[in-house]
């Protein structure tokens, strides 16, 4: 009993949102601290998130035309100050090399924040004619961004885990294409992968990217603390780097044009908002489809009747290989253990097994987004768990929806947003928008912009004031706090 009470979350998720995510990412052996603070070792239960949405989206841009190449980390700092808009949007979280063994460097190298300067700079010598365009390449890489904010392991890690896409094409229609195919694929992976809400939309002028024409975003929301999360980007960096970089293609008729060029990621943030939007009390939730292991059996095992009850567990793990199933045979564990342990880590089929289930031909189904249990007979197993799995990742997704509907609402005055920030909503405003006022707004409330949602684009905003400064909005925007 002891042993289930240490394993237990004792922080609550409504009460203590912090603590609750400290406890779940450590009590399900999702990571380990190591002794540079922000950097953490992401372990197989978190890793194989990541593995999952690799797989995913790497299979999607590849159908789409897009290759993989690998570029290196470190980048000269004169590369880094070529384009001036995008250092000064990250001078203040570059970690910079500045020896090589004892001997001090002649020029500082920075380890990649991203990689746009140092992949513009090789595009300028690869790109010479039209017929090198489109030119689409892909990373899977690590970054380093020195957040001076509080790190949160997966949320805000100074070293995390991404793709960084880069992209040049002759024409500006080209390239705004696929900024929203790419967002769309991200939207894809939150939702049909994740079975996390997602918003679409437009990132505000001061929140876009350091160096971009636009930036859009998907963009979830953590009901129980009012926070967004960031969960992916797409630029249009239209012809800033390339005039920075000297990148130029000689056109059709022989003249000299600059490409547009486009730069997207995603991160091991999403396994940060996963956790944050599915899990609960009890510790883990994790959607089916990012799970390797898709089901645990846990036999009980009765003094002088546990090789028929291992045996045929063994022959249902056979029977659901497809499903990577495992067998939880540890006969130092209790079974109430061995249950808490797997609902904590996130496993999202648990399948009983005992003597009396052998003589009724069924076994006990327990999923890990519901209390229910379910008794499903042997032959109709194979069928029902795909059934059980595909039913859960819509309940997650739907119930999630719902919390975000609950926790939004449309504003008007000021006065009305300061309250309902207060109360943990996402607020949906009519704004004239500027980096001034929203600068303004997050000193005062601590709520910026998540993004300019494109499903209100074309809600009209004639005749609407601004809910801040009183003047003519221009746009609908989504503000709350963020993570």
């Amino acid at each position: 009993m002891a042993k289930v009470q240490e394993l237990a979350i004792t922080a609550k998720k409504e009460e203590n949102i912090s603590e609750w995510y400290t406890q779940v990412i450590q009590k399900a052996d999702l990571i380990e601290y190591t002794d540079v603070s922000g950097c953490i070792i992401f372990k197989p239960n978190s890793y194989q998130v990541w593995e999952s949405i690799q797989q995913y989206f790497d299979k999607k841009i590849k159908k789409s035309g897009v290759r993989n190449a690998y570029f290196p980390m470190f980048i000269p700092e004169k590369l880094l100050n070529k384009e001036e808009d995008h250092i000064d949007g990250f001078s203040a979280e570059v970690a910079w090399v500045t020896h090589g063994g004892n001997s001090e460097l002649k020029e500082r190298l920075a380890i990649r924040p991203t990689s746009e300067t140092t992949i513009a700079n090789a595009y300028s010598k690869w790109v010479k004619s039209y017929k090198d365009l489109p030119m689409r390449l892909n990373q899977w890489c690590n970054i380093v961004r020195w957040e001076f904010k509080h790190p949160t392991p997966f949320l805000r890690n100074r070293e995390f885990l991404w793709q960084e896409g880069h992209t040049l094409f002759e024409t500006k229609e080209e390239a705004e294409k696929e900024v929203y195919e790419i967002l769309d694929y991200y939207s894809q992976v939150g939702e049909d992968l994740l079975a996390i809400p997602i918003t679409k939309g437009k990132k505000s002028v001061g929140e876009k990217f350091a160096g971009a024409d636009f930036t859009t975003t998907i963009e979830s929301f953590v009901a129980e603390d009012g926070k967004s999360i960031q969960a992916g980007t797409s630029h249009a960096l239209g012809q800033n780097f390339a005039k920075a970089f000297g990148i130029e293609f000689l056109d059709k008729d022989q003249k000299k044009q600059a490409p547009f060029q486009n730069s997207w990621g995603i991160s091991t943030r999403l396994i940060g908002a996963m956790i944050m939007i599915h899990s609960d009390n009890k510790g883990l939730v994790l959607p089916p489809k990012v799970s390797y292991n898709k089901a645990v059996i846990v036999p009980l095992l009765f003094k002088g009747k546990e090789g028929p009850v291992l045996e045929k567990a063994k022959q249902i793990q056979k029977d659901l290989e497809e499903f990577n199933v495992l067998i939880d045979d540890d006969k130092k564990m209790s079974p109430g253990f061995k249950f808490s342990k797997w609902e904590i880590q996130g496993m999202p089929i648990r399948i009983e097994l005992g003597p009396r289930d052998i003589e009724n031909g069924v076994v006990t189904v327990s999923r890990r987004d519901i209390t229910e249990k379910e008794e499903i007979k042997f032959e109709n197993l194979k069928s029902r768990i795909p059934e059980i799995l595909e039913d859960m990742h819509n309940n997650l997704l739907s119930s999630a929806k719902a919390k975000v509907a609950n926790s939004t609402i449309e504003v008007s005055s000021y006065d009305d947003f300061k309250q309902a920030i207060e109360d943990k909503k996402r607020c949906l405003v009519p704004w004239a928008e500027s980096k001034e006022s929203e600068d303004e707004i997050k000193e005062q409330t601590g709520a910026k912009t998540s993004c300019l949602p494109f499903e209100f684009e074309n809600k009209s905003v004639e005749n609407v004031k601004c809910f801040y400064s009183g003047e003519p909005a221009t746009c609908w925007a989504y503000f709350c706090k963020s993570h």
